[in-house]
């Protein structure tokens, strides 16, 4: 019996064809991993820093439309908290961040508001936004960016945040609950949308798995 192969590529996809003395055997293989790989590059989160802010808001206007905030916000906490500030990252391009900073209790700020210190009496910490690409999301990235977000707050007694689009389900994945909701609460959950929701979760040695 005689024989002989060949093999051509096309990007994502290969041909071979085996030749015998009685049959000609075609195959085209689909290379899934490449593509998966090519349409969903690696992502990793690492700290954020002033150049980032620029790419960092291309993902802020794109994610939360209805819910603008200036830069100077976003320079403000990465100046105060840099150690709670992190950006998504995939071949060099930001791809989404977290932001978050100590606050006092039951005192989130509002919307696209200064902060202008971080003082004394802040024993919270407050998740002040995160935000993924749709292209990367659903992939486990926002669980480890949590996970780097409560390691910094396991130094405070409760670690809260504003829930918006009606994501309450997904926090409590990590532990959250709604937390306190006075008159001066509601005035600021108003401006973060209809469905916002202040959460809270009290520290512990071990936080709630990934």
């Amino acid at each position: 019996m005689t024989h002989s192969n060949r093999s051509c590529h096309w990007g994502f996809t290969s041909l071979i064809i085996f030749v015998t003395d009685h049959h000609l055997v075609i195959l085209l293989i689909w290379h899934k991993t490449t593509l998966t790989a090519k349409m969903n590059p690696m992502a990793s989160w690492r700290p954020m820093y002033n150049h980032d802010l620029s790419a960092v808001m291309l993902v802020a206007d794109e994610i939360h439309p209805g819910l603008p905030e200036g830069a100077s916000v976003f320079a403000e906490r990465v100046e105060l908290s840099p150690e709670g500030c992190f950006v998504l990252e995939s071949r060099q391009e930001i791809c989404g961040y977290i932001i978050s900073h100590p606050i006092p209790p039951h005192c989130p700020p509002a919307l696209d508001t200064l902060l202008v210190e971080i003082p004394p009496t802040a024993d919270h910490y407050y998740i002040h936004d995160l935000a993924i690409l749709p292209s990367f999301q659903g992939r486990r990235l926002a669980a480890e960016g949590i996970k780097k977000v409560l390691d910094v707050a396991r130094n405070y007694r409760t670690t809260c945040l504003i829930s918006v689009y009606g994501t309450l389900a997904f926090w409590r994945r990590f532990g959250f609950e709604p937390g306190m909701d006075d008159t001066d609460m509601s005035a600021k959950l108003r401006g973060y949308g209809n469905n916002a929701m202040y959460l809270e979760c009290q520290n512990t040695t071990e936080q709630a798995p990934v």
